[in-house]
């Protein structure tokens, strides 16, 4: 064997550079499922089952092209990790050298690195080209700024790739950024005629997968009676069409708002696709733009919607490079609980988290002001350990692989490293949920209250987050009104608080 191309389960990329210079004589390809990739968090049925289908499905399609491919699913072998499944390929095959695309996961690289070298193979990485900047570029932007903020990496690919924009300077509309525009809450009527997500039907392939991971996995967290998400380039670009027909025009206005059993409301739902490399990123990048320029939809909301894309996607995965494996280690608020149980359930009498987390468990799916200001918030000010929060987020979400979540959670949510990130800690008072969305109606806490019986647990550990964290932030001109307010409190008032947040902590996993 000349070469031996790796593709892993979130590259089924039909463009990849991989497939560039193939001897279908000499070459061969090579993918794997392994319990690994399933258990090394706890991860969720939905996630395992769309890995497994869209992996099947690429595989299938590959063999149309007659291209060569090795093909390990979980019931052809013993191998519990893919670096042993891979060592074993390499040592019945002798190739002269391994090729991938570079891979997401910091684990990932390491462990294929590690096996090539232990079988003296040579290890080709290839550049993704399904990102739209790379970890070097993002290094070297980065060089001599005292602060990366995402804001400017993001005006600096608004103009390398000329999306929204005027010219070679001006920004289409004269504003960068319209993220003041997209904070809109729902009246009491709540939303309106939210458009149906497509029901998709599960061919031969998804159906034995469903099975599979049921009969594997059946103590693993989350729903699967059928798979709620995209499988296919072709599935993808259905979901896509879907978002821009009948979301886009709403999304801006509501993107961070919430609502009592509306899990999707008019969010594109299309991470997931983007993530498994069945959607291009400019494609869905250069479409929202014709949708505006075309078809009259909100500069605000095309706007708002590029820049996760184009602005935060490639922000945070060059960060990941940039810190990775040092991000792992950090605690720098020193939080030390453990992870509460009903993360894992939804059982918990604050409704905002039973309901983000109930659906969680249903569809795998939460959108970021879920995931950011009700469970990402919530572990902040209870002050959960890093990693136990981090493999939460990395378990239950189909989105989630580690180049996007580890810095989302670690550094945005959980602010662990003081500010590499994220320019202040996402801490706030049950008042913010309150405000973007009607869960606390329905709770039987009350979101001002901090202090008695009816207090809101959000409100009680966000001024114990203030006060216990004061000195921390005392610097950090952003957190100047928090700060303020907290020292307008009575020292009766903090006493209270404090000996209610701990008998919360200490009750709550009992």
């Amino acid at each position: 064997m000349r070469r031996l191309y790796v593709i892993l389960g979130d590259q089924l990329d039909h463009k990849s550079l991989i497939f560039d210079d193939v001897d279908k004589q000499q070459d061969c390809f090579w993918m794997a499922e392994v319990k690994e990739e399933a258990t090394h968090v706890w991860s969720h049925k939905q996630r395992i089952a769309l890995f497994l289908s869209a992996m099947r499905h690429f595989a299938e399609s590959l063999k149309q092209r007659d291209l060569p491919l090795h093909y390990l699913t979980l019931n052809d072998h013993d191998y519990s990790t893919l670096a042993e499944a891979l060592g074993a390929t390499i040592k019945e095959h002798n190739p002269e050298s391994v090729w991938l695309v570079r891979p997401g996961d910091y684990r990932v690289f390491k462990s294929i690195a590690q096996v090539c070298k232990q079988h003296d193979v040579e290890l080709k990485q290839l550049h993704d080209q399904h990102f739209l900047s790379t970890p070097s570029e993002f290094k070297q932007w980065t060089s001599g700024k005292k602060q990366v903020r995402l804001e400017y990496w993001y005006r600096e690919l608004r103009k390398k790739y000329h999306i929204l924009m005027e010219d070679d300077k001006h920004p289409l509309g004269g504003k960068w950024n319209y993220d003041q525009s997209n904070r809109k809450s729902f009246n009491k009527d709540g939303p309106q005629d939210i458009p149906k997500t497509i029901d998709w039907k599960a061919d031969k392939i998804t159906t034995e997968v469903i099975t599979l991971v049921n009969d594997n996995y059946p103590d693993h967290p989350g729903e699967l009676e059928q798979l709620e998400w995209p499988v296919t380039p072709e599935q993808a670009q259905q979901a896509l069409d879907r978002f821009l027909d009948e979301c886009l025009q709403n999304f801006g206005d509501y993107q961070d708002a919430m609502w009592t059993d509306e899990p999707f409301l008019n969010h594109s739902l299309i991470s997931s696709s983007l993530n498994l490399k069945l959607l291009h990123p400019l494609d869905v990048i250069n479409a929202a733009e014709t949708y505006h320029r075309e078809k009259g939809a909100p500069l605000a909301a095309v706007e708002g919607f590029i820049r996760q894309i184009l602005g935060w996607r490639e922000y945070v995965r060059g960060l990941y490079w940039l810190n990775m494996p040092d991000w792992l280690e950090m605690n720098g608020l020193q939080a030390n609980n453990d992870l509460p149980d009903f993360y894992w359930t939804g059982e918990t009498d604050m409704n905002c988290l039973h309901q983000s987390i109930k659906q969680t468990l249903k569809y795998g799916y939460a959108h970021h002001i879920q995931r950011l200001m009700i469970t990402g918030l919530f572990s902040l000010i209870y002050g959960v350990k890093p990693k136990q929060i981090h493999e939460w987020y990395l378990a239950v979400y189909v989105d989630a692989v580690e180049w996007v979540e580890l810095p989302n959670t670690l550094g945005m949510s959980q602010y662990v490293d003081n500010g590499i990130m994220a320019s202040k800690p996402y801490a706030a008072s049950a008042n913010y949920i309150n405000k973007m969305s009607n869960y606390c109606k329905d709770c039987r806490f009350k979101p001002s209250e901090a202090i008695g019986d009816n207090a809101c647990p959000f409100t009680t550990l966000f001024w114990d987050f203030l006060d216990k964290h004061e000195a921390d932030f005392a610097n950090n001109p952003r957190m100047g009104f928090m700060l303020k307010n907290l020292r307008r409190k009575s020292d009766d008032d903090l006493e209270q608080i404090k000996k209610q947040a701990a008998a919360f902590r200490e009750n709550t996993n009992k």
